[in-house]
C-alpha cells in the first residue's frame, strides 16, 4: 500500500514537471523500464534513485522529501510473506499485502468459500482440486499461506469482511462430507463475529450479477488510497483501480447484497445444508 502511494506521488511529480519517462531517463540515467516499474509500484526505488528523482522534479521542501523517503523505507513486504516469495505468484503476494492493510473487504465468491473463512482441510481440498498436477509440498505451502492470511480477521482492529456466496458453494462437496460439514459449521460461527457479515444468494433468485465470476473490493484507512478491485481467474490475476471499474464492481456488489438472503437467514440456510449432509 505504501509502495502504491509512493508510486502515485512520483507520477504526480513527473506530470507536474511536464516530463515524459523517456526524458527523465535521459536526464537522470535511470533506466526507463526501472522508472516504469517504480511508477507502477512494481519495485521499491533505491534511496539514491528516489533522491535523484526528487532532485529532478524540483522537490526542495525537506519535510516532503523526508516523507517520501520514509514512505519508501516503510514499503516493506509482510515479514511472513518473505518465506513464500519463490512459491507464490507476484500478483497473489501483492493481494495479500493489500489485504493486510485494508480496512474493509467486500468479497463475492461463486465457487468456493472465501479464503479468509476456509478451514484448513477445506483449503487443502480446494487447492489440491484446483491444481491437480501440484505435489503435496506445493499444496501444504499454499494452505499455510492461506491460513496466515486469516490473521487479518483476528488482529486488533480487524479487517471488516462482507462475504457473499452463491448457494452452490454450500452444496459442493469439497473434500467430502466430513470436511464440508466442518466448513459450513465454521462459516456459520464466523458470521456471528461483529466484523464479519456472511450472505448467501439462494438458487431461487435465478440469474444474478455475480454469475460471471468472483471478485473482491478492498478499501483502505487512508483517504489518499483509492479502493482496489481484485479478480482471480484462470486467465490470471488482475487489479483494477480506475474509478469507473471500482464503481462498476461496487454496483454489482450492492445488487448482490440486495439479492442475497439477509445475514440471519443466510446463517440458517448454511446450518440447514450442513444438517442435510449429516
Amino acid at each position: 500500500m505504501r509502495l502504491r502511494r509512493l508510486a502515485a506521488e512520483l507520477r504526480s511529480l513527473r506530470t507536474a514537471s511536464a516530463m515524459t519517462r523517456e526524458e527523465v531517463s535521459e536526464q537522470t540515467g535511470i533506466n526507463s523500464a526501472t522508472l516504469y516499474r517504480i511508477e507502477t509500484a512494481k519495485v521499491r526505488p533505491q534511496r539514491r534513485t528516489l533522491v535523484a528523482l526528487l532532485d529532478k522534479y524540483g522537490v526542495t521542501d525537506e519535510d516532503t522529501r523526508n516523507e517520501l523517503i520514509d514512505l519508501s523505507k516503510q514499503a516493506a513486504q509482510l515479514g511472513w510473506l518473505q518465506a513464500f516469495e519463490s512459491e507464490l505468484p507476484d500478483e497473489y503476494t501483492a493481494y495479500i499485502s493489500f489485504e493486510a492493510e485494508a480496512l474493509g473487504l467486500r468479497n463475492y465468491e461463486c465457487l468456493f468459500v472465501p479464503g479468509l473463512l476456509q478451514t484448513e482441510d477445506y483449503a487443502r481440498a480446494v487447492i489440491a482440486g484446483a491444481v491437480p498436477i501440484a505435489d503435496d509440498g506445493y499444496v501444504e505451502r499454499r494452505v499455510e499461506a492461506r491460513l496466515k492470511r486469516q490473521a487479518s480477521l483476528q488482529k486488533d482492529g480487524p479487517l471488516n469482511l462482507w462475504a457473499i456466496m452463491d448457494e452452490a458453494v454450500l452444496h459442493r462437496l469439497v473434500g467430502g462430507t466430513k470436511v464440508m460439514v466442518e466448513q459450513l459449521a465454521a462459516l456459520a460461527n464466523a458470521s456471528k463475529q461483529p466484523h464479519i457479515v456472511v450472505q448467501v444468494v439462494p438458487f431461487g433468485v435465478g440469474a444474478h450479477p455475480g454469475m460471471p465470476g468472483s471478485f473482491a473490493i478492498m478499501d483502505f484507512p487512508e483517504t489518499a488510497d483509492p479502493d482496489l478491485v481484485y479478480i482471480d481467474s484462470m486467465a490470471g490475476e488482475l487489479f483494477l483501480e480506475r474509478d469507473a471499474d471500482v464503481r462498476r464492481f461496487t454496483v454489482i456488489f450492492e445488487h448482490l447484497r440486495a439479492a442475497a438472503l439477509n445475514p440471519v437467514d443466510s446463517a440458517r440456510l448454511i446450518r440447514e445444508v450442513a444438517n442435510k449432509m449429516q
